[in-house]
């Protein structure tokens, strides 16, 4: 006889932060299994909140969405259909994204943020001064990325905060992967005029090219 999702879990990853083990077999179980979904939230959450995060600017207005996002998540979560590598991440983030669009229907925020409502940064052993630099470092972003169009925010905040391929993008927003590659482009192109990143406070290693969008 086999295992049904209820009776089985997949051996969790030494890592949390590296690709899930058996991600479907996961979603599946998370249905019934609490523990489950701890290990899809704890994988998921951080990619979540970044990505609130970049949209709202608030600390407490991100945490607040986010757990209002893995709500409808529980709920969701049994119509899930898996279509293959991604679609989770993809169905995932556009809850995500129409959560953060009820935000802003619901009130209208400055992207004028003091500091310490700011989101925290991931940080390794950082000094104060370090932290506040960051800080402000995500304040100028914030507020060059709320210049951009509507529809470019999201694709940025989805590839660079949210760590989303271009195809997952898509799904999200209900695009080709052409047109989410053009749109960020042009909204690379835009910031860079806009706002200049000193090179000690960028990884070389992460850093994407046009090119790499174009042919991702």
């Amino acid at each position: 006889m086999s295992a049904s999702p209820r009776d089985t879990l997949p051996d969790q990853p030494p890592d949390e932060h590296n690709a899930l083990n058996d991600e479907a077999q996961l979603i599946q179980a998370a249905v019934y299994q609490p523990e489950a979904f701890r290990r899809l939230y704890r994988h998921y959450y951080p990619r979540v909140f970044a990505y609130v995060a970049a949209r709202v600017g608030r600390k407490q207005d991100a945490e607040d969405i986010t757990a209002t996002i893995f709500m409808r998540v529980v709920s969701a979560l049994p119509g899930f259909n898996d279509r293959g590598p991604g679609s989770f991440a993809g169905w995932l983030f556009r809850i995500a994204s129409n959560e953060v669009a009820q935000f802003y229907r619901n009130q209208h925020r400055s992207s004028n943020v003091p500091l310490d409502e700011l989101p925290d940064l991931p940080s390794h052993a950082l000094t104060p001064d370090d932290v506040i630099s960051r800080k402000e470092l995500f304040k100028q972003l914030h507020a060059q990325i709320q210049t951009l169009s509507p529809r470019r925010q999201e694709v940025v905040t989805l590839r660079f905060f949210a760590g989303l391929r271009n195809q997952e993008i898509a799904v999200v927003l209900g695009l080709d992967e052409r047109t989410v590659a053009s749109h960020l482009v042009r909204a690379l192109n835009d910031l860079k005029h806009k706002f200049a990143l000193n090179d000690d406070r960028t990884n070389d290693d992460s850093a994407l090219t046009q090119e790499d969008i174009i042919h991702e």
